[in-house]
């Protein structure tokens, strides 16, 4: 009998390692594919096209060795969100080997220097507090503690807001406030009291109060508080252009600030009246393509073009807005128009069925060196790649939010 019951385990047993590795090989199997299906969701024929030309997500953008990245850290939230959607734990897996490449054991982060004081290093960082809470693996809540001992110290303009970079002394971009402040805002929410809400509510406000075009209603893209860098206005700092992808950036940090703000906090209701106010703004810009220009408000003006992450940063704050109750539903239209434009105009699909998103500024910035005056001819001149990491991430986070 107990020879019968020892049998009956093993069987029971094997069957459960059978079944494991069967479900493993199934998810492998999805990934390596060939053939990437049609049927799959937008959001889902992104992540396994770049899963398919970057077996490890470290690779993306053709990198030769793991780096800490903020675009990369962007691609890998929108992995989790997928994964928050599916169910499926490739997602999941691909993310964590991302951080597992970049975190050693101690929590050391790969690359980072804290004393660097570069808000481009605390974006990456979103993707450990899931990783944390799923696995309990303290060398992720190592990382956060550090990151967060980045804002602690972090320089700032004698108005209060964070410096971009301490290469960029006074200096505030619109992309700082989506690489700080949403991750400034759920680690108050997750770990600290709520004081820290009024500091982070701050950083829009000093934004909004410096680059606001009261002409336009747009945002430009940064502000230089000591007035002394080239590029900037002798009178407001501001410089002289309006990027789309900055603004995106700045929109993304509005919508995604807001799942942490607390609902009774009083500056709440002040971000969403900035978001309201730049999304009525940047629809006036919206092209009758439904994508959005390189230079925002300069349309088809020679050399400007259809920039896709921009328009997918667009796209997923008005969905996301509009889903939230912060923004009108009518934004909803907005953004179904401009993802459609997106997948008819700026996607490509190989006879596999793997995805490329064209038309994606490779990067733009101001001062350094070489200089980067901020002109209409810069940002209009700057590289334009496809599959360039800064409009992966945006594609799926905007395609989940409108279900597709």
């Amino acid at each position: 009998m107990n020879c019968r019951n020892n049998i009956k385990s093993v069987l029971a047993a094997m069957t459960g390692i059978i079944l494991f590795i069967s479900a493993t090989v199934s998810a492998q199997e999805k990934n390596n594919s060939s053939i990437i299906s049609k049927d799959l969701k937008w959001s889902e024929r992104m992540a396994l096209s770049i899963m398919k030309r970057a077996p490890k997500a470290w690779q993306i953008d053709n990198n030769e060795k793991p780096k800490w990245d903020y675009k990369i850290g962007l691609a890998m939230l929108s992995f989790q969100k997928l994964y928050q959607k599916t169910n499926n734990p490739v997602y999941f897996e691909y993310a964590k080997g991302y951080a597992e490449s970049t975190i050693n054991e101690s929590g050391e982060i790969l690359n980072y220097k804290l004393e660097d004081y570069n808000i481009d290093n605390i974006n990456a960082g979103k993707i450990l507090f899931d990783l944390y809470d799923s696995t309990k693996d303290k060398r992720y809540l190592t990382a956060l503690q550090t990151l967060r001992k980045q804002l602690e110290t972090h320089p700032r303009t004698n108005s209060g807001g964070f410096w971009h970079k301490k290469i960029y002394p006074y200096q505030m971009w619109l992309d700082g406030l989506y690489m700080g402040e949403p991750f400034y805002a759920r680690y108050t929410a997750e770990f600290e009291n709520n004081k820290a809400f009024d500091d982070i509510a701050k950083q829009f406000e000093e934004i909004h109060k410096h680059t606001l075009d009261p002409k336009t209603g747009l945002l430009f893209h940064a502000w230089d508080e000591s007035k002394q860098m080239a590029w900037a206005n002798k009178t407001t700092g501001t410089s002289p252009n309006f990027w789309s992808r900055s603004i995106g950036w700045y929109m993304m940090a509005l919508v995604d600030v807001l799942d942490y703000m607390p609902k009774e906090h009083p500056k709440r209701k002040e971000l969403i009246k900035y978001l309201n106010a730049i999304s009525k703004a940047v629809l006036k810009y919206q092209d009758k393509s439904g994508l959005w220009y390189q230079v925002t408000d300069a349309g088809n003006k020679k050399g400007n073009y259809l920039e896709a992450s921009g328009s997918e940063m667009f796209v997923y704050a008005f969905a996301k807005g509009a889903n939230k109750g912060y923004l009108s539903s009518s934004y909803t239209n907005a953004a179904l128009k401009g993802f459609e434009a997106i997948v008819n105009k700026l996607i490509t699909i190989d006879p596999s069925g793997e995805l490329h998103i064209t038309q994606v500024c490779a990067s733009a910035g101001l001062g350094g060196n070489p200089y980067r005056d901020g002109s209409y001819e810069y940002y209009i001149n700057e590289k334009i790649k496809v599959d360039n990491s800064h409009g992966l991430g945006p594609f799926i986070l905007a395609a989940l939010e409108l279900d597709n």
